[in-house]
Parts: C-alpha cells; structure tokens; sequence
C-alpha cells in the first residue's frame, strides 16, 4: 500500500482516537503518548500487513492497551471513573466506551474546546491544539509562534500538566464557558489553516489535509454558533483554500497570485466566502477574521493582479492594525501600500519591520522585501533579498521559487 494515503488517513483519525482515549480514560498527556504509538504501529503495520476494516477501531484498541501500560509504569492506577464520580451526579458515573461517539458532539471539536479551557495561558492553549489536533510538529508550532523551538517545547509541557492535573471533564462547554474559550479555538484554527496552506518545512508547498481539517472545524463552530467572527473565520479560509489549484506549476513548483490561472480557481468556494462575508461584516463589531476575509474576496473577485482594488485593501489593513497589530499583518500592509502607491512607499513601511526579532527567521520579510526591490528597478538588491529570504525558508518549493526569481535577476 503506498506510504501517502495512510499517512493522511492517520493524520485524519488521530485527534479523533486521542479524543476517545480522553473521552472514555482521562489522563490527556498519556492518551496523547498512547495514540501516537499506535500511530506508529499502524504506519509500520497496515502497508505491509493491509489496512484493517475499521481502522479507527483498530488504533483506538492499540492506544488503550498502551494507554493501560504507561498507566500501570507510571502507577497512575486512579480510574477516570473515580474523579469524574465526584464532580457529577450518580447517573452520569458510567462512560460510554472509547470507541463510541456521544451522540451530540464530535469528540474532535470537543477535544479542540478542552485544549483551549481558560485554566491554560493563551500560547498553551493554541500550541497544545496544534499538536493534539492539528497533527503538527512541535518545530511547526514553533514557527507558526515566531518563537524557538525549545520555548515551544516548554509550552506544551505545561499545557499538557495544566489538562492532567485540573480533572477537567471531557465534555463540550456551554454558555458563559464556551465563550471565554471561542477566541483561542478561533485563533488555533487560523493557525492549523495557515500551516496546511503554507508549509513552514517539508517537500510540499502545503498540506492540504490541515486545509480540510481546520474548514471542517470552522463549518462545525458556524453551525453551533452566529457569531460573526466565526463567520468571518471560515469565509476566510474558503476564500483563500480556493486559490490552491493554481498555486502549482506542473511540476509543483510555487506560482505567485500574480501569475496564476484565476480560472483555475474554486468558484464555489469564492461565491460560499463572499456571501459569509457579506453577511457577517453589517452585524456588528467587525473583528480581524472578518477584515482578513474582506481582503480575501477583494482578491478573489478581482480577474487581475492589476484590476484588483488595492486602496480598499490598504484601507482594510489599516482598520486591521488598529484591532489586531502584528509584524505579519504590517507586513501585509506594507505590500499593499506598494500595490497602491508604489514599492518605494512600501519598502519604507518594510524598513520598519527590519528590527522586529519575531521575524528575525521569518522568510517573508525578506521575500517581500525582494519583491518591492524588483518593482523598484533595483535587480541586484532584489537578488540578495531573494537569497536572504531562500536562506530562511523550510519549505523545498518556497526556496526553490526564491533561488529562481534570484537567478532571473543576475
């Protein structure tokens, strides 16, 4: 069986077998140990040996027996039963078995909302969701917070001992409660969509299976809430999830927006974002997924690099900076300024971002850079930036890109 199509049937069932685990055993860091070892044993098994009638069965059943043993080595012998037995009333003691779903949620989403619990800091709560749930690496995470590697590494440390020690019930929050949480399920979301998108490391440009999982979490939220901002959520990644069959060449090389076949773009998708935008934007206070997605379908509907409203954009990033200031969004800001006013305005907004140690590794500084140097008619600058920026990607197609607009340029 190839390698591939497991690895993502795998990366689809994970969050879904660490949620039984937790649903049914508690004991959130150990569930999370137990499901991947079960993971491994299937990616070592199931191409050699066949993929089993029900695999999420089959690695739920090898997590809990593990689970069972890192229980016992750790003589961690208390039963979720007990704890969760003097918390609730007596007809709520019994818990369904690990591999049946409660009947009004997904244990996935329920799993999203117990990573971000209020008892957790804000960077635990994104950074334990996008292992436990986005699949990611901790080195992933780390990039998607500007942050090194071992600081992430701490993080989710004590994320995970903040879950094991509170003896927080696995069930979905409600009220008041689900509320306080909305914001940093909002956050983790945008975050897993942004790695599917574009790849902090690897051979692919994107991971289009993180793409899929965090819209299915946005539609799951859309239709449990009319908050706008959910709303703005999810229009934000369908409008941006549409460009995705034109971003690659034929030989998976990166294709800028500039170049693309806009034909070759989701139509459904753009018509479903729009309308969710549209609807969202007058009711209310507008918040930045919303801004973000309005930029998006500027994008989306413009049939040109050139044709597209760039002073509606810069206006748009503007009124962003004033609810959600960050070097990325100003860095956004910057390029669109140079759309609208030209590159010399927006390398002087860049220059400003030069000092920002959060981008200090960060490729798209001096990709943007490179760009605006080009528009400026300074070739051998733009190539030193290419160069730069090729120096701090991870991503094989994001360098290989870099490495050629460089080489265009000597």
């Amino acid at each position: 069986m190839p390698a591939d199509p497991v690895d993502d049937l795998l990366r689809r069932l994970a969050p879904q077998v660490l949620g039984a685990l937790v649903r049914r055993y508690g004991h959130f860091d150990t569930a999370e140990d137990a499901t991947q070892e079960a993971l491994l044993a299937a990616a070592t098994r199931w191409p050699a040996d066949g993929r089993p009638d029900d695999p999420k069965a089959w690695l739920i059943t090898v997590a809990s027996r593990r689970l069972t043993d890192l229980l016992r080595a750790e003589q961690a012998r208390r039963r979720r039963e007990d704890t969760v037995a003097r918390r609730l009333p007596p007809d709520r003691w019994l818990a369904p078995a690990a591999d049946t779903a409660p009947a009004d949620a997904d244990d996935t989403l329920i799993l999203l909302f117990l990573c971000c619990h209020p008892s957790l800091l804000p960077a635990g709560q994104i950074a334990l969701t996008l292992r436990a749930i986005g699949g990611l690496s901790t080195a992933e995470v780390a990039r998607a917070f500007l942050v090194p590697e071992a600081t992430m590494t701490r993080r989710i440390t004590r994320a995970k001992q903040r879950i094991r020690d509170s003896g927080l019930p696995f069930a979905p929050p409600a009220g008041a409660e689900r509320a306080v949480r909305l914001d940093a399920v909002l956050h983790v979301l945008y975050l897993i969509f942004n790695e599917g998108y574009a790849s902090t490391s690897g051979p692919r440009l994107d991971r289009a299976d993180l793409c899929a999982e965090a819209i299915r979490l946005a539609r799951m939220l859309h239709e449990s809430t009319d908050d706008p901002e959910v709303a703005g959520l999810l229009a934000l990644m369908l409008l941006t999830d549409a460009r995705t069959p034109a971003r690659t060449g034929a030989d998976g090389e990166l294709v800028p927006m500039a170049e693309q076949d806009r034909r070759r773009w989701r139509g459904e998708q753009i018509a479903e974002g729009v309308a969710l935008v549209s609807h969202a934007l007058p009711r209310g206070a507008v918040g930045p997924y919303q801004l973000q997605a309005a930029v998006a379908a500027l994008h989306d509907e413009a049939p040109s690099i050139g044709a597209t409203d760039w002073p509606q954009i810069v206006a748009l990033y503007e009124l962003l900076l004033e609810v959600a200031d960050n070097p990325v969004v100003r860095l956004n800001h910057a390029v669109a300024v140079a759309m609208a006013r030209g590159p010399h305005a927006g390398l002087e907004l860049l220059a400003g971002l030069a000092a920002d140690r959060r981008l200090a590794q960060d490729a798209r500084l001096p990709a943007a850079r490179a760009h605006l140097l080009e528009l400026a008619g300074e070739p051998e600058a733009a190539r030193q930036a290419y160069l730069a920026a090729a120096r701090r990607s991870m991503n094989l197609p994001q360098q290989r890109y870099l490495h050629s607009r460089a080489a265009r340029l000597r």
